[in-house]
């Protein structure tokens, strides 16, 4: 490494939160990084995606659908997957991502109830489907909810 080749640090040389239009000396003075007149120079320019009038682009492509902002993204997993574990371990959210049987739990995590099961585990998640549930008790272990 040499004097030639070393730049500032990411972020440590433009900023966007700088105090635009305070005089020549802040280096934005002036048009404030507007540029010289036109409708984007002035107070009001219209929002992102205006068209000139024109029906906008977001309007013009059809609804598909329901999205519900409510719902819940929830991993679900089957009782076969809980195969990898040890003969009387307790499964948490934790271990499952640990091991990298769930990669994300964002609101959860629920034990489906295809495959089989043959070893007596403590499985704590967010919930179990019935035949989960079932399949896990007569292995022998306890299905609690979290």
């Amino acid at each position: 490494m040499d004097l030639s080749n070393i730049s500032p640090a990411e972020g440590s040389k433009h900023s966007n939160n700088f105090r635009r239009g305070r005089g020549h000396g802040s280096g934005n003075g002036k048009t404030a990084g507007k540029g010289h007149k036109g409708q984007k120079a002035r107070s009001g320019a219209p929002r992102i995606g205006f068209e000139g009038g024109q029906m906008p682009l977001y309007r013009r492509i059809p609804k598909r659908g329901f999205q519900n902002y409510n719902h819940k993204n929830i991993v679900g997993i089957n009782v076969s997957a809980l195969e990898v574990f040890n003969d009387g371990e307790e499964v948490t959210v934790e271990k499952l991502l640990e091991t990298g049987i769930v990669r994300k739990a964002e609101d959860g995590v629920k034990i489906l109830g295809h495959g089989e099961l043959s070893k007596k585990l403590t499985v704590k998640v967010n919930a179990f489907s019935e035949t989960a549930k079932a399949k896990i008790e007569a292995a022998g272990g306890k299905a609690e909810v979290i």
